[in-house]
């Protein structure tokens, strides 16, 4: 196991450089970060971003939560409260992990946050309009192994998604490698990226030689544009 491990972590290829599983959307006047995860302030230094209207969290594990005290920085340029969007169990982990945050008496420099429940219904986030995790017709989803079908047909017709697929073994809150591509030609879609890629995976390139033509290994820095 330790040596599956390292074969990974010693691998030249920079697609093998894994950071936590996190996203940012970007429009003509939006711009929208998916998890803050412990890499959040890297990440954001190293993309260069300047300007962030909103957060939106996927769910409360600690690997997605954990970088959201550094929206200070954005809450300082922009000298406005960041918004936050979460479901409900979401905002309890949020209030219980960042307690300082949501306190009545606030001291000067903590994270400024406008919290935003998600529920079923469509919402807009500037000029970026969101369906769950649909964006037009691209659809983001992490950490999942398992989607009801009512839930699908809110995916259908989306021509991009990025989808979790963890390693080839069975796991318990994760698509495998096989389950995942499985779902991509279940719903058609034409282009698919798989990302919270675990080092039991193995090397981005053989993996990649693995995959449908139309699967694609995601890898940190990815940049993709959607018309």
């Amino acid at each position: 196991m330790i040596a599956c491990d390292c074969y990974v972590c010693t691998s030249p290829d920079k697609k093998d450089k894994r950071l936590r599983a996190s996203i940012l959307l970007e429009s003509a006047n939006t711009t929208i970060v998916i998890d803050t995860t412990p890499d959040f302030r890297y990440q954001m230094l190293r993309a260069n971003v300047k300007k962030l209207d909103a957060v939106l969290f996927t769910h409360p594990h600690k690997d997605h939560i954990a970088g959201l005290d550094d929206i200070r920085a954005f809450n300082f340029s922009s000298q406005q409260k960041m918004d936050i969007y979460a479901n409900s169990l979401t905002e309890e982990a949020l209030k219980r992990e960042f307690s300082y945050a949501f306190s009545d008496k606030k001291y000067p420099g903590i994270p400024e946050i406008n919290l935003n429940t998600i529920t079923l219904e469509p919402f807009m986030i500037g000029d970026i309009p969101v369906l769950g995790f649909r964006f037009g017709k691209f659809t983001y989803i992490t950490d999942a192994n398992k989607i009801e079908e009512q839930e699908k047909d809110k995916i259908r017709g989306s021509e991009v998604m990025v989808l979790n697929a963890l390693r080839k073994q069975t796991h318990i809150s994760h698509y495998t490698l096989a389950e995942a591509i499985e779902l991509v030609q279940e719903l058609k879609i034409p282009t698919a990226y798989f990302t919270h890629i675990s080092h039991q995976l193995g090397r981005h390139a053989e993996i990649e030689n693995e995959l449908p033509e139309n699967i694609h290994l995601a890898y940190d820095k990815l940049e993709m544009n959607m018309k």
